[in-house]
């Protein structure tokens, strides 16, 4: 890969998001500002969650057999910069859910053509695809950085408006425009027949009669209930709390999780498989446990751990069972089983987490004001029973444990 081709892949994948950052952290806040109960910002981030399910398919079965993957992604951009421009508009929630549904369902297809168009250009996928892929986190810790930017030198309450919104409509009508100067990545798969079995991941199930694949098949989508909370009521709790640039400030997050990714073959040889899933696990206990207790005060310290912790929620636990996945699965069916895993955390998990965040938000909201301490304590003590669910039924075998680790060693090494 010449160094014009990196630049080019690096961009694209620093806009693809940089659009998905700039919305997605402050809706929540935007929308309990106009009017939205905790249960109505719920659903709305659960958009996001049935359009990940959905979009497997949309890749699978149409786009990745009938037309080049950057045109794919122009169209879909163009398309979705357009309704998100009438959703930041939207002050309904009716129409401003449906219209979010149809947003993430133009956008969230494109999390796998991009990955895609840079696949093809690639000559060594290992070595250069994880240099490629930081700036999709480079692009959304920009996107929090330009809302905390604007916070500070032209509109206060940015993060409360619709501006963010419009922010990411206007850079995914960019990104459409550009995607159609990207090189050229065909169908993969003109002309054969990809069956819904094939996209949901069904050769994956047979995986699932082994019992510790099993059990980490359900802690992950017992897991993802609780990282829905963050993801919908962060933003809105830190606003509530009054703290100058959360937006800005929530890309610590994004930071640290790149920080630990380069930690984590160094955790993997010495906690192996089993103690790195679980430290991901009670990193979301300790995380809502200092949301609960933090404030603006004394214990503005646990506001920012919990935020910093991010790099080991996410790490420690999802990648760590995407690379536990690839050395369960046959070569055969890697693929599939990735697929399936995907589906169970970030669709479904994320899903239920959505719709559940949002009622325990409206169940302990009195004349407008949020009891926080009880909501965050709710994930935290879900995560915990999860964690104690695992830690006493799940096994790892000592070749997975070395497996793993070596992989994701080399893999960094390179």
């Amino acid at each position: 890969m010449d160094s014009k081709t990196y630049l080019r892949l690096s961009f694209m994948m620093l806009l693809q998001f940089f659009v998905w950052g700039a919305w997605f952290v402050t809706l929540g806040t935007h929308l309990g500002n106009i009017g939205f109960s905790g249960s109505q910002i719920g659903y709305a981030y659960l958009m996001n969650n049935i359009a990940a399910i959905i979009s497997p398919f949309f890749v699978g079965m149409i786009a990745d057999r009938y037309f080049a993957s950057q045109k794919v992604m122009g169209v879909l951009y163009l398309i979705g910069g357009v309704i998100m421009h009438f959703a930041a508009n939207s002050t309904a929630v009716g129409p401003m859910i449906l219209l979010l549904l149809l947003y993430n369902i133009t956008y969230m297809p494109t999390l796998a053509l991009v990955n895609a168009v840079s696949f093809h250009q690639l000559t060594s996928p290992d070595k250069q695809f994880p240099r490629i892929r930081v700036w999709g986190t480079v692009g959304w810790i920009v996107a929090g950085l330009t809302i905390t930017f604007i916070q500070f030198n032209i509109l206060p309450d940015v993060e409360k408006s619709e501006l963010p919104m419009k922010m990411a409509g206007i850079a995914s009508v960019v990104l459409g425009l550009y995607s159609f100067t990207l090189p050229n990545t065909p169908p993969q798969n003109v002309g054969k027949q990809v069956t819904f079995g094939e996209v949901l991941g069904v050769k994956a199930l047979r995986l699932l009669k082994e019992r510790s694949f099993f059990i980490f098949v359900l802690c992950s989508l017992l897991i993802s209930i609780p990282l829905a909370f963050y993801y919908s009521f962060a933003n809105p709790f830190l606003n509530d709390l009054h703290m100058e640039g959360a937006a800005g400030k929530q890309t610590m997050g994004q930071m640290s999780e790149v920080a630990f990714m380069v930690l984590m073959p160094w955790f993997l040889v010495r906690l192996g498989v089993k103690k790195t899933l679980l430290v991901g696990m009670l990193a979301w206990v300790v995380r809502y446990a200092f949301f609960a207790n933090g404030n603006l005060g004394s214990g503005v310290w646990m506001l920012y751990a919990g935020i910093l912790l991010h790099g080991i929620c996410y790490d420690f636990f999802f990648v760590t069972g995407q690379i536990y996945t690839d050395r369960k699965a046959p070569r055969e069916i890697r693929a599939s089983a990735q697929g399936f895993i995907a589906l169970i955390t970030y669709g479904v998990g994320l899903g239920i987490g959505s719709a559940f965040g949002g009622n325990i938000v409206d169940a302990f909201t009195v004349n407008g004001v949020k009891d926080w301490k009880t909501i965050w304590y709710i994930p935290a003590a879900f995560a915990a029973v999860v964690a104690i669910i695992f830690v006493l039924t799940f096994k790892e075998s000592k070749d997975t444990v070395e497996s793993a680790a070596a992989r994701q060693a080399a893999m960094e090494e390179a």
